[in-house]
């Protein structure tokens, strides 16, 4: 028996388990990738069109630290250049998730262990990990690159695109497969996987946005990388040789750490803990709390930098106005109601509160993991009730998004509030409120699931979110009957800033929220323990 032996049942495991997720996500990256492009062409559809309507945007500082230098001053460059480095951010992701999902987190619960007892060798588990996750990037930037062509943009620009994608995710898959051969736990592997993508995209803007010598440190990120492919413009195919390189030193190294460590354990000796534990670790609050911090420290963390650069965006809004198209798609996602700042303010919160919603369901869903991970048996079977549990939950996944909008929108206020037609702070804090009980509903919707039915909670969870996005913020756009956009309760936010507030919607919204949680609780206290 070889060290690779098992692989190829292990790949095909493997794929039975993502056969939801990774189809999911190469559909939501293509949907980036070819949407946001077609958007800026049907906006504007002359190459002379985009640079006088983009111009003042690429001139900011915040946007080019953001989304990269664009390529090239051509329609193809300025269409993708909102999505080669974000998209590749999103690429890495999912090859991170892959590869911990099938290493790190397959050991910390004993799956593996139970794998390696068969005839399988003890390179198969990683190899097959890496594997899929290297699939899945390849087909990440192959099938944007093929949307891309079928809109009519250039073939070569597009493949560059393409290979921008494929170079974070390979990287991506080397940094995990290392991390995981580190430590001893799935959490500490996130920590280190995700500090090492967060140090790459600050590399990246710190050489992109400097002058002088400091320009070279894009070159020591593959996040910048990336962007030097310069796709539709110098398209260098040539930078993927430094991602494949980067790779196969990365994957060599975790294989020589996974020889010298035993199933279960890391390289990194475990931070011993305290004597005793902390009052709080003995209340379910404390620990729920103890548990999610890492999560809510980095939400927080990324919605401070967004509110940074909405608040630098928001003073470049009249330039922006000058476009009639531009003008028309803003009032169709942010409606109509006060100035086109406001509108613009009211568009960006739209989309900031799916992501708001988005931390708190991740937050509902633990409730769920932590039993199919049997954690949540073992607190269950102390005095703790499970209302007091399930409440724990609630409280930090209701907390997380109001905290979140109310933290962003005080940045955007004390970034650009009272310049020129941008509302104060009082205004914009008032306009991200508005949508915190619309947030709270989808939050609910993935309590109840995880409540009711913890094997679908995922999936009804994101579910509920998409569909709701869907409608409520994108549904005016593609012409959905109105009835069927009210299902969403992103329609019933009241367009702040610049409208007219009334309580009826809030309020509704509000009751529902309760009402679902309330359905929650009862759910919870009459199902056995998953």
């Amino acid at each position: 028996m070889s060290e690779l032996t098992g692989t190829g049942t292990l790949l095909r495991l493997a794929w039975r388990r993502d056969r939801v997720l990774i189809p999911v996500a190469l559909l939501a990256l293509t949907a980036l990738s070819v949407g946001s492009a077609q958007a800026t062409l049907d906006l504007y559809p002359t190459e002379a069109a985009a640079k006088a309507g983009l111009g003042s945007v690429l001139a900011n500082p915040a946007v080019e630290a953001m989304y990269g230098p664009i390529a090239a001053e051509n329609l193809g460059a300025l269409a993708v250049f909102k999505t080669v480095v974000m998209g590749a951010v999103f690429v890495a992701l999912l090859a991170y998730a892959v590869v911990r999902r099938h290493t790190r987190v397959e050991e910390e619960v004993g799956r593996l262990e139970l794998v390696g007892a068969g005839v399988v060798g003890r390179r198969a588990p990683l190899t097959a990990a890496m594997l899929l996750a290297g699939i899945a990037v390849v087909a990440a930037g192959l099938l944007s690159a093929l949307g891309l062509i079928g809109i009519g943009l250039d073939a070569a620009g597009s493949v560059g695109f393409g290979v921008a994608w494929v170079i974070a995710g390979i990287a991506m898959v080397g940094v995990t497969a290392v991390a995981a051969q580190l430590t001893t736990s799935a959490r500490a592997c996130a920590g280190i996987a995700l500090s090492v993508l967060a140090v790459m995209f600050v590399l990246r803007a710190v050489g992109d946005t400097a002058g002088g010598g400091a320009q070279v440190l894009s070159w020591a990120s593959p996040l910048g990388w990336a962007n030097k492919v310069g796709a539709y413009g110098p398209n260098r195919f040539w930078v993927l040789g430094l991602a494949v390189a980067l790779a196969a030193v990365l994957v060599g190294l975790a294989y020589s750490l996974l020889d010298r460590r035993d199933v279960g354990a890391g390289l990194l000796p475990s931070r011993p803990g305290p004597a005793s534990a902390r009052p709080s670790l003995g209340t379910p609050t404390g620990l729920t709390w103890r548990l999610t911090r890492p999560s809510v420290v980095g939400w927080l963390a990324a919605f401070v930098v967004l509110g940074g650069v909405l608040g630098s965006l928001v003073t470049s809004v009249a330039d922006m106005a000058s476009d009639p198209a531009v003008v028309d798609m803003l009032r169709k996602l942010g409606g109509s109601a006060g100035s086109i700042t406001d509108i613009f303010l009211a568009t960006e919160l739209a989309f900031v509160g799916v992501a708001a919603a988005a931390a708190g369901i991740g937050i509902a869903l633990r409730v769920a993991s932590e039993e199919r991970s049997g954690r949540g048996e073992e607190v269950l079977a102390t005095a703790t009730s499970r209302s007091s549990w399930l409440g724990a939950h609630a409280l930090i996944a209701f907390a997380l998004p109001t905290v979140l909008l109310l933290v962003l929108a005080l940045v955007v206020g004390l970034g650009a509030g009272g310049q020129g037609e941008v509302p104060g702070v009082s205004s914009i804090l008032g306009a991200a409120a508005a949508r915190i009980p619309a947030v709270l509903v989808l939050v609910a919707v993935a309590l109840l699931a995880s409540a009711a039915l913890p094997r679908w909670a995922p999936a009804i969870g994101w579910g509920a979110l998409a569909v709701a996005f869907a409608l409520g913020e994108l549904g005016a756009t593609i012409g959905l009957p109105d009835w069927l956009v009210k299902v969403s309760p992103f329609a019933h936010v009241p367009q702040l800033p610049g409208g007219e507030f009334t309580w009826t919607p809030v309020l509704v919204t509000t009751a529902v929220a309760a009402a679902i949680t309330a359905a929650a609780f009862a759910a919870y206290r009459a199902r056995d323990v998953a």
